[in-house]
């Protein structure tokens, strides 16, 4: 069977290009491909996302509508914010506390529901349960991040039996990963997926969390359903830009993508320095004013679409370096049907813990609620922690554009930095995806105070017409903390073309007939 319509995928493993061209041989259509690709990362990628975390995604449908799906799970209604204040003026950083209910599989059904092809989603999950059975290997970025949280890897039984060899060494590149307890959990879900949030899978979840100290119960889990929402938007330089509501930080990405229309003529040190200023400014107005709209204190969204200049006040910092894990896959067919869906545990290994009995790696959403009194992100009863997560879809006359990218708090920066070039019908998407990308953060990028972290080349030498708002410190090459982008369009004439990042694992798969 070929491809209803040619589609384009980009994404940051191999196993994910080749669970998409499956769904694509199958019939399916873009939605289906992207949910095969996020299906199998589920299984190659558990540091950077799995069935215990969360997923937020833009769609735009063939006739130009677009929608947000948010499926970002939601504090215990049991939480006990007055211990949770005892223990420490900041949440914790990992363990149990941290574990929110997990959205992937929720937002998985919505989006199969809303735009795929029926029975695309369980053939989807059972192509994933067999790479599960003994199909998968340690990638290059899975080897590192285990070399990198071996302690964390040590200090818990589900961890530890999923990451090392029978002989109790830590797994290296090219090592098999077998996971038989998370392929049964696969083909349960590819029968019913409600099962993760109302039956066996669900029951198995809460145990486990209880008995690591979590208040999580079986109505948490049963409560959950993904939102499908209206998205942001912004017109700016002849593209209209989508991205998702709070308690994404999708306002933020509009914010920095108005400033980067606005300077796009400037001479280069003059423009950087100007847009790096802008993300200053949207990083702290996100810290401060981002949390879930279902709360009891509102979001003040025109604060996050217009922040205020810091004018040199101190943007709050994270209590941990916060290295953000997150995949993102994304995906347009001829039919005009395009999706941005991004997933992810949160930190590396999300919580630090893995459920033994489902081998599901649970995320620390948690992590970034605030405890201080009247803040939006306040944790409690039944709410959402703020989302780095924010996938992004542009079109103009010329291009559809879908794209997102790895980067944590840092993801609207390196969007900025890159899909406003990708609107040029004439821009080669490789090319921009390799130019050198620079970010700003505190801990999130290793350092203890605002720092501009810079790819060699992507900044110009201190000048008077770049007068950096913060230290430059240049990387000795390409980093992670640069994000991994992903990035695929469709043009008015009809073609196909698109780019995985060159930081990061994967590719792109152009499937169907000839356009």
């Amino acid at each position: 069977m070929t491809a209803a319509s040619p589609l384009i995928l980009a994404a940051p493993h191999p196993a994910a290009l080749t669970a998409a061209r499956r769904a694509a041989e199958r019939g399916g259509n873009a939605v289906d491909a992207a949910l095969a690709a996020a299906a199998a990362l589920t299984v190659v990628y558990p540091h950077q996302c799995s069935l215990g975390g969360d997923l937020i995604a833009l769609v735009h449908a063939p006739g130009g509508s677009v929608r947000a799906v948010i499926s970002a799970g939601a504090a215990a209604q049991a939480v006990d914010v007055d211990a949770l204040r005892a223990a420490d003026e900041r949440m914790p950083p990992q363990g149990p506390q941290t574990v929110t209910v997990p959205g992937v599989v929720a937002g998985w059904a919505a989006l199969a529901e809303a735009h795929g092809t029926p029975g695309a989603l369980a053939s989807a999950l059972r192509d994933a349960a067999e790479l599960a059975e003994g199909g998968a290997t340690v990638s290059v970025g899975l080897a590192r991040a285990i070399r990198e949280r071996a302690p964390q890897i040590a200090a818990d039984p589900g961890l530890t039996a999923l990451l090392t060899s029978p002989g109790d060494a830590l797994l290296a590149e090219g090592d098999p990963l077998p996971q038989p307890r998370l392929a049964a959990v696969l083909r349960t879900l590819a029968d019913d997926p409600s099962s993760f949030y109302r039956g066996a899978i669900a029951e198995a979840l809460v145990n486990g969390l209880r008995r690591a100290g979590s208040s999580l119960a079986a109505d948490d889990l049963s409560a959950h359903q993904a939102a499908n929402v209206e998205p942001l938007t912004l017109d700016a330089a002849g593209t209209r830009w989508w991205t998702a509501p709070p308690p994404s930080q999708g306002a933020s990405l509009l914010a920095v993508l108005e400033t980067a229309a606005s300077v796009a003529k400037l001479p280069e040190p003059e423009r950087i320095g100007l847009l790096a200023t802008r993300c200053q400014d949207a990083s702290a107005a996100r810290d401060l004013l981002l949390g879930d709209p279902l709360g009891p204190s509102p979001v003040d969204l025109d604060g996050l679409l217009r922040p205020a200049a810091l004018a040199g006040a101190r943007p709050p910092e994270p209590a941990f370096r916060p290295a953000g894990d997150t995949v993102a896959i994304t995906a347009v067919d001829a039919s005009g049907l395009a999706v941005s869906l991004i997933q992810s545990v949160y930190q590396t290994f999300g919580s630090g813990l893995c459920d033994p009995e489902t081998g599901i790696v649970l995320h620390n959403r948690g992590s970034a609620f605030s405890l201080l009194p009247g803040h939006p992100a306040l944790i409690g009863p039944g709410l959402r922690p703020p989302h780095t997560l924010c996938p992004v879809l542009g079109r103009s006359a010329d291009l559809l554009i879908a794209a997102g990218c790895q980067g944590g708090r840092a993801q609207p920066q390196i969007l900025a930095q890159t899909v406003p070039d990708l609107m040029d019908p004439a821009a080669d998407p490789a090319a921009v995806l390799d130019r050198p990308r620079w970010v700003i953060g505190t801990r999130d990028i290793g350092h203890e105070s605002p720092t501009l972290l810079a790819e060699p080349g992507s900044v110009p030498a201190a000048t008077s017409a770049f007068p950096s708002v913060v230290p430059v410190v240049v990387a000795p090459g390409r980093t992670d903390l640069a994000g991994h982008t992903q990035a695929v369009r469709l043009s008015a004439g009809g073609w196909l073309d698109g780019a995985s990042d060159p930081r990061a694992d994967g590719g792109t798969t152009l499937e169907g007939s000839s356009l």
